[in-house]
């Protein structure tokens, strides 16, 4: 019998203790920022070890709340709508300006609508409106919260709300195209030609307004005139075209070269959407002299 089988026969002695004499506290892994009462969690909501930790570990004056903002702008310029919603929200909760919590709140609205996610986009829009009613972003709130109440159902309460857009900014080119399409829609057809045109003089003129106006202009009957400006909406977006079509080639020609050369524009931030196209900053459009257009 060799030692080892020896020492299996023998019991294991152990040392001797009288056991533990009073009650010990738990032991957990989980730090104590995540103890939240679990029913007051929706146990689907991913976001709230996010946003406690937020809470817990972030103070307001480590965020730069611009730099954040345009993540998301940067997340809208390739499609990641998703991530661009997180990255708004985050901008609102951290921004000190309101200016800035506000147009957080208005590109996340911009960025739900893309997903059609339409009832979050109107929630964001109003948060917008809430903050301040008539600052220089209300009215992008007022009709992009038109278009999502539009493409919700609740088509009574858009027209409202794009007359509201030009009320609070009456040289935003955006409100009165907004304010002309819905008109239209409920057979207003004068009052909405009248819209449009004042859309165009305020410099608001590509194919696709050309083309509202030109269908506008068949339901008054002004069918020469419908035909006219119809014809110049497809000059107009065949240009177009040809751009695009130059400037892809163009970059295929960069690409090939050293691509040290190629520069990288910064991004421009833009808020609001129409009927799948982005709507400038509403100022951009109100930088003219005011002879250059007259309202009808």
């Amino acid at each position: 019998m060799t030692d080892r089988e020896g020492d299996r026969e023998g019991d294991h002695r152990f040392s001797d203790g009288d056991g533990f004499d009073d009650a010990y506290e738990e032991f957990d892994l989980d730090p104590p920022e995540l103890a939240v009462d679990p029913g007051k969690v929706d146990p689907v909501d991913s976001r709230v070890v996010t946003d406690t930790l937020d809470d817990q570990n972030i103070a307001k004056d480590d965020v730069d709340a611009e730099e954040l903002l345009d993540v998301g702008l940067n997340y809208m310029q390739i499609n990641r709508y998703e991530q661009a919603t997180d990255a708004f929200e985050r901008t609102a909760q951290f921004a000190e300006d309101e200016r800035v919590e506000q147009e957080a709140w208005v590109n996340k609205g911009v960025a739900h609508a893309e997903l059609e996610e339409y009832d979050a986009a109107i929630g964001a829009h109003r948060e917008a409106i809430n903050i301040d009613d008539s600052s220089e972003h209300a009215a992008t709130a007022e009709t992009n919260l038109a278009y999502a109440l539009w493409e919700f159902g609740e088509t009574s309460q858009a027209l409202d709300h794009a007359e509201r857009a030009v009320e609070i900014d009456d040289r935003f080119a955006e409100g009165w195209y907004n304010r002309a399409f819905f008109l239209s829609e409920r057979g207003l057809a004068e009052e909405a030609l009248h819209c449009i045109d004042n859309a165009i003089r305020l410099g608001m003129r590509n194919s696709k307004i050309l083309e509202e106006k030109a269908e506008i202009l068949e339901e008054l009957g002004e069918y020469d005139e419908a035909e006219e400006i119809a014809d110049e909406a497809i000059e107009m977006r065949e240009r177009a075209e040809q751009r695009v079509m130059e400037e892809r080639r163009e970059m295929q020609g960069e690409s090939l070269g050293d691509p040290r050369s190629q520069s990288q524009s910064q991004p421009q931030r833009r808020q609001g959407r129409q009927d799948g196209f982005d709507m400038a900053d509403p100022g951009q459009a109100s930088d003219r002299d005011e002879e250059d257009w007259r309202l009808e």
